[in-house]
């Protein structure tokens, strides 16, 4: 890592004060720049989303799809998904959807809006909450709504803006929200705004450079612009205002191509304009960008996968409302601490993900379905995504491979495939990559496989293990470059191996645990991997914990006990705490118990919690283990 501050990614080392200018400034560089656009007329409406790379430059490519053909609809976004609301016709389209930003793919329903169905209202969020406002009833309307856009569910009021309108821009820093222009049907001057996290009508801001409406509306952490606009006809002023105080809109710059109703999204530093309407009436494919803090001329981009000139609906995953300092825009190394345990068994096949906090103490919570009732299966994650490898369920051992955002609860979605059908894999992974070793087929293993979290598909091969091995550890063991595989059975071994997560080849060996043993689990820091419980070759289930430091190679050394012996366990952690759950017991039965450690240190574990159903066989996955840890 370079020693001084890089403007193109944020990485380095700075200086707090070198911190607050550049994000007070509006020029702290985000470490996505995605965006995405929905809708428009093309000439009739579609479903088809666009998406481009906001900090390069090229034409768009296709993304995925939304529910169904619309336009006139509002987005807002957050780090992690993008949302479009509404639509056309007018007071009669209700439905919410959502994507992923970070993965391509169709849309998904979030809910409804519930206060007022309409069509050309202003969107715009900071990372908790989306805010439709204004809009098309069909009469114009002056109704505010939100949503929180981890969850899923229905719009809930917030308050008024101080004058019904539609056709209007919104912006957004990462405490307030600004709604500007837009018509009652004629157009209007207004800037209004509202504190985001609050709830309450909006007060009035200051006033447009004219009486507009149609523009887009971007916004840098601190400045708002406004691009294009009708006041007569077709213009392509490009205008702004410091979203902090409140005064009236300044003109400085103008688009590449005069034009009304494009799409608008930014990163902290490019504004982005897509599609529209030129001056003579005809739709346009037009793509171009600006300077935030800068402004000027507009400077071409590329183009479109088609025309779209009526409304269309933008978001991205770097706008001015994720421009929160130094957290929110380098790259995180962990999600929100949570861990998962995924399927399995109860006394029966299971369904079942349940996840919990890891920080914390409790119980497990329920959290969505798996794509089929699964047993034997393992799992990953990283920062955004879990995925389910394989596994068994009633009709067989499968080769499912599923997945689910960790940040929402719901159902897993199909994934693909393993390159081999097998059960009671391993797997490791980091922010990039998840890498699935041994197994039963039913026959011992050595097949070793990967797949890349950011998109969907079948695993490729990646090597081979030292031997044919099944039974081997449930949970991620590895460091953002290392990953770990102990044990085994068929026969029971007590070897560790190692691969190297960023490459492909065969696994190396590393050392060997204090006894041999199959169906253990597994948890890690990016320095320490733990290895607990386990049924070893004399049938005796073990409550013994190992621990091994990952960069290096050489035999596990004792770390504790866990609260009771058990096999058929998972793990999951973050870079400080690791948990044990469920397993099986030596009577057979599945259990519930939750213990954890403090993985840097040694000891004993502690009682954490119960799962909401006592389970074992199952795969489990973190978002902020020690694979997604910065080195």
């Amino acid at each position: 890592m370079a020693n001084y501050p890089q403007l193109d990614d944020a990485r380095g080392v700075w200086k707090l004060h070198e911190v607050y200018d550049a994000v007070m400034g509006g020029y702290w560089p985000n470490y996505a720049s995605r965006g995405l656009l929905q809708g428009g007329g093309s000439p009739s409406e579609t479903a088809q989303i666009d998406m481009i790379t906001i900090a390069s430059a090229g034409n768009s490519t296709d993304f995925g799809d939304v529910l169904t053909n619309q336009s006139g609809r509002n987005g807002y976004s957050s780090f992690v998904r993008g949302i479009f609301a509404g639509g056309s016709p007018a007071g009669s389209t209700n439905n919410i959807d959502y994507v992923t930003i970070a993965h391509q793919g169709n849309s998904s329903d979030f809910g409804d809006l519930s206060i007022s169905a309409v069509d050309i209202a202003a969107g715009t969020s900071n990372s908790i909450r989306g805010i439709t406002a204004g809009g098309r009833t069909p009469s114009v309307s002056n109704v505010i709504q939100y949503v929180t856009m981890a969850s899923v569910g229905n719009t809930l009021d917030f308050g008024d803006l101080t004058q019904s309108r539609m056709q209007i821009s919104g912006m957004a820093s990462p405490t307030r929200a600004v709604f500007a222009g837009g018509s009652t049907p004629s157009e209007v001057n207004t800037i209004d705004f509202v504190e985001i996290m609050t709830t309450g009508n909006a007060a009035d801001f200051g006033d447009c450079t004219d009486t507009q409406y149609m523009m887009a509306g971007t916004s840098s952490s601190t400045r708002g612009v406004t691009q294009g606009a009708y006041n007569g006809g077709q213009t392509g002023p490009c205008d702004y205002l410091t979203i902090a105080s409140q005064g009236n809109m300044v003109n400085y710059g103008d688009l590449s191509v005069a034009r009304i109703s494009m799409g608008g999204t930014s990163n902290s530093v490019r504004a982005v304009d897509m599609g529209g309407q030129n001056t003579g009436g005809n739709a346009v494919n037009t793509i171009d960008y600006g300077i935030i803090p800068i402004g000027g001329t507009w400077t071409d981009f590329g183009d479109l996968t088609a025309i779209r000139g009526a409304k269309t609906a933008c978001v991205s995953d770097s706008h001015g409302g994720l421009c929160d300092g130094y957290q929110g825009t380098r790259p995180p190394p962990g999600g929100m601490g949570r861990g998962f345990c995924i399927g399995g068994s109860d006394s029966s096949y299971s369904w079942r993900t349940e996840f919990l906090q890891i920080p914390t103490t409790g119980n497990a919570t329920d959290f969505g379905e798996m794509t089929t009732d699964n047993q034997n299966n393992t799992g990953a994650g990283n920062n955004i995504r879990s995925v389910s490898v394989g596994g068994q369920n009633p009709s067989g051992i499968n080769n499912i491979v599923s997945s689910f955002i960790n940040a929402s609860t719901g159902n897993a979605s199909d994934f693909g495939d393993q390159s081999v059908t097998r059960i009671h894999t391993s797997t490791c992974g980091n922010t990039t990559r998840f890498v699935s070793a041994q197994g039963l087929t039913p026959s011992a293993s050595d097949v070793i496989d990967y797949a890349a979290f950011a998109t969907t598909g079948n695993m490729t091969d990646f090597g081979d293990m030292l031997s044919n091995n099944g039974l081997g550890i449930i949970g991620q063991c590895n460091s953002p470059t290392r990953g770990i595989y102990a044990g085994g059975g068929d026969p029971i071994i007590d070897v560790i191996s190692y691969i190297t997560i960023g490459s492909t080849g065969n696994a190396i060996d590393f050392g060997n645990m204090s006894s041999g043993r199959q169906t253990p689990g597994a948890f890690s820091s990016d320095v320490r991997g733990c290895i607990f419980g386990g049924e070893d070759t004399g049938s005796n289930i073990l409550n013994v914990i190992d621990y091994i430091t990952i960069a290096s190679t050489g035999n596990a050394s004792d770390f504790g006990d866990l609260t009771t012996t058990t096999y058929k366990t998972s793990g999951a952690s973050t870079n400080i705490r690791g948990v044990r759950m469920g397993g099986q017991n030596p009577s057979y039965n599945p259990m519930d118990t939750i213990d954890y450690v403090t993985i840097a240190a040694t000891g004993n574990a502690i009682d954490f919690g119960d799962l909401a159903t006592a389970t074992k066989f199952m795969g489990s996955s973190a978002d902020s283990h020690g694979g997604l840890q910065s080195t």
